[in-house]
């Protein structure tokens, strides 16, 4: 069952907006420890490829899945920061 633009999957997956669906993807995948940091970084510049590919062919979708990838990908790297941040605040003052 086909909707009349010829999209199986109806519209759910952006197949034509590949940065935006990785960005998702890592997105989700930002959100494991340590490797998290990598994908999160990832996942940010994806996503912002994948908002401007949406805004230069309005025809293409996949606005949702580049902004979930943006916002997950900042919240890993925002996470990871701290832990480092903490981590180095903690050596410090152990040393004393």
């Amino acid at each position: 069952m086909t909707t009349p633009n010829g999209d199986a999957t109806g519209g759910v997956i952006p197949y034509k907006n590949a940065p935006a669906l990785i960005s998702y993807y890592l997105g989700i995948l930002a959100l494991l420890p340590v490797l998290g940091f990598f994908f999160g970084i990832a996942s940010l510049v994806l996503g912002v490829r994948g908002l401007r590919k949406r805004r230069s062919e309005p025809h293409v979708k996949g606005a949702i899945h580049a902004w979930i990838g943006i916002i997950l990908g900042a919240l890993s790297l925002s996470v990871h920061l701290l832990v480092i941040i903490i981590l180095i605040i903690a050596a410090t003052r152990g040393g004393r």
